[in-house]
């Protein structure tokens, strides 16, 4: 106890030291319509269950936006409600993400999740071609080709009680990696496994950094903290990627070669040669293509390889693991999905983006999954000009986080919100909805540039597993017990049983 109140001293003399400075927002409207929750040191004692608990109980105890008065010492606006998300989502100038985000620079860096300014205004702009609709279209034969590997996957495992995650995970991490990366794992010597673990360590690693003020100075975390473990963890999710850049970076020379008819040095490869030949057009080949035209170097590509690889594989894999876990408890939900699948595809495997485009009940299932338990459950950001709204001023520096998984439990626009009821995605429930209450994908200028991608994965990936599969429950619903953490993760194993349709 002794040392932990010197510790805390000592973090807070740190912080304040540093470049932050912090405001009260509230110093100049005391009569101000926004609720305040105040806590003193007690989130520094709880553990991350407790905190994602904590977090919605503030939701439940004000049914509106509210701040929260961390240690005393600062402020953050907790929006819960879908008018207050739009002002901030949709601004063009409060663009920067909040503090959280820089614990993850020595994972990410400052990739496009965690850039800011013209930094991240360049790559967006360099990157949005690389998920345009028609290389969409190119990767529906990766995603049936990884969806048919599943299928083959749980067949053995028929009527077994099975984990979903770390399927869920082996699945969503081939696909990006094919994809988007251009790389098979097997061509690595891997399956990713190693990479996929770690980055469940980084998450408690970050979440136990965000709760103690004495580690949110650098100096104070290696000095404290678990810098040195959190390097351990680190160095073989960077080698894991820098594998898959140098991998690509052979296959884009040689395709550049063929492309300018340049003859190829006899120490390459000829297997490669050839493979090369039939590639896809990869957002690896963007990086590399822009690297080429002097746009970007190369730790801006091991940025960008970081962020997508771990943004692409770990929020799609909680999208799909809890999908398949909604359906399990439905069964009518489910058979109806059936039902669409049998009547769109007859009989054919080979599912177009024509085809998936006609399963509007399955779009609409995915969608309210996505709200129920949405794969990132809160964002936030930083205030970068004084900010005003309801009656109160938020300097320039002030915090706020959007609370997507409480927006998405606002009554008003979902009545009965832990129901699942894909019916609610139809287009005359959606039509006087408030254009800010689903934002799965966060909305506005920094939304999920991926979100396309994601959703034409899981409706592949659906199509396949219902198509050859009842999915039965295991794990109850009310059994779910949530953590804080990077993406929406349970304590406990999600299991459901796997039944081969007649």
């Amino acid at each position: 106890m002794i040392l932990e109140i010197i510790l805390i001293f000592i973090g807070f003399i740190l912080w304040m030291c540093s470049d932050y400075i912090f405001h009260d927002p509230l110093k100049n409207f005391s009569k101000t319509s926004i609720p305040l929750l105040k806590n003193s040191f007690n989130i520094v004692r709880m553990s991350p269950v407790e905190i994602f608990q904590f977090v919605r109980n503030g939701a439940i105890k004000y049914q509106k936006s509210y701040q929260h008065s961390f240690f005393g010492c600062f402020f953050v606006y907790n929006i819960i409600r879908a008018k207050d998300a739009e002002k901030i989502l949709s601004s063009s100038k409060l663009l920067k993400k909040g503090r959280a985000y820089q614990y993850l620079y020595p994972f990410l860096k400052t990739g496009l999740l965690t850039s800011e300014g013209a930094k991240w205004h360049q790559r967006r702009r360099m990157l949005t071609p690389a998920f345009h609709f028609n290389i969409l279209k190119e990767f529906c034969e990766i995603f049936r080709e990884e969806s048919e590997k599943l299928v083959q996957q749980l067949k053995p495992l028929t009527g077994k009680e099975i984990d979903i995650i770390p399927i869920s995970t082996q699945f969503t991490l081939n696909t990006v990696c094919e994809s988007a990366m251009g790389i098979k794992l097997s061509d690595l010597g891997n399956d990713g496994k190693t990479y996929r673990n770690n980055i469940y360590e980084i998450g408690s690693l970050l979440v136990s950094r965000m709760t103690k003020p004495w580690l949110f100075n650098d100096f104070a975390y290696r000095l404290f903290g678990s810098k040195k473990m959190l390097d351990k963890v680190l160095k073989p999710i960077h080698e894991f990627t820098q594998s898959i850049i140098s991998k690509r970076r052979i296959d884009f020379i040689i395709k550049r070669s063929i492309n300018n008819k340049q003859p190829i040095q006899e120490t390459d490869d000829e297997n490669i040669y050839l493979r090369s030949k039939k590639k896809r057009v990869a957002m690896m080949d963007t990086l590399l293509q822009a690297q080429s035209e002097g746009l970007i170097d190369d730790e801006g590509i091991i940025e960008e390889t970081d962020t997508f690889t771990f943004e692409g594989h770990d929020t799609t894999s909680a999208g799909m693991t809890f999908t398949l876990l909604l359906l399990a408890h439905h069964q009518e939900i489910q058979e109806k999905i059936f039902q669409e699948i049998q009547e769109v595809a007859d009989g054919r495997d080979d599912l177009t983006t024509d085809d998936l485009n006609k399963m509007n009940y399955m779009e609409r299932a995915l969608k309210e999954s996505l709200r129920v338990y949405p794969p990132v459950p809160y964002i936030s950001r930083t205030f970068t000009e004084d900010f005003e709204h309801d009656g109160a001023l938020y300097p320039k520096g002030s915090f706020v986080q959007i609370m997507i998984y409480d927006i998405h439990r606002d009554p008003e626009y979902f009545p009965d919100p832990e129901k699942f009821d894909p019916d609610r995605f139809l287009p005359e429930n959606c039509i006087n909805r408030h254009n800010y209450a689903f934002v799965a994908f966060s909305a506005g200028m920094r939304n999920c540039i991926g979100q396309r991608f994601a959703m034409l994965e899981l409706k592949i990936m659906l199509a396949h597993v219902i198509k050859n599969f009842k999915v039965l429950p295991v794990t109850k619903r009310e059994e779910l017990v949530f953590k804080a953490d990077l993406v929406l993760r349970t304590v406990d194993p999600v299991r459901m049983k796997f039944e081969l349709r007649k």
